[in-house]
């Protein structure tokens, strides 16, 4: 398919957006891993190596909008304003599911590193900002 100038923007919006949601996540999320991790050394406890999973897990919204940036590519019955629409919106929605886990992510290391319980919790509610991202790419790509 030829995608065209603003299809071929549409599709790397998709990604694109998707893929910053994932790194401006994954930097908040991270930064607070590292903090919580401060805390723990001053305090002489050890290490959650476990805060890993908090920080990382904004980055599978980037494999949402890889997958969608694909499957745009490979439809022929949308035109270039559409494809264009479309990889905007989904690639917004998608990225600021990453950012909206980050941002739980790092509320989760604190809340482990001062309480050593709940992850359980915690990883729920991460779970609840993937579906946003899961939504956007299964609806997508399912509109006729």
């Amino acid at each position: 398919m030829d995608a065209g100038f603003f299809g071929q923007i549409g599709l790397g919006a998709c990604l694109g957006l998707a893929a910053i949601g994932s790194a401006v996540g994954a930097g908040i999320a991270g930064g607070v891993a590292i903090g919580a991790w401060k805390k723990c050394l001053v305090r002489n406890k050890p290490l959650p190596f476990i805060l890993v999973a908090f920080a990382g897990a904004p980055l599978t919204q980037t494999i949402y909008g890889f997958i969608l940036m694909q499957a745009l590519f490979a439809t022929q019955d949308l035109n270039v304003s559409e494809i264009l629409g479309i990889g905007l919106f989904a690639g917004l929605g998608i990225g600021f599911s990453a950012f909206a886990q980050g941002a739980a992510g790092g509320a989760a290391c604190d809340a482990y590193v001062e309480t050593g319980q709940g992850f359980g919790n915690y990883m729920l509610i991460l779970g609840l900002c993937e579906t946003v991202a899961l939504f956007g790419l299964v609806f997508t790509m399912l509109m006729p």
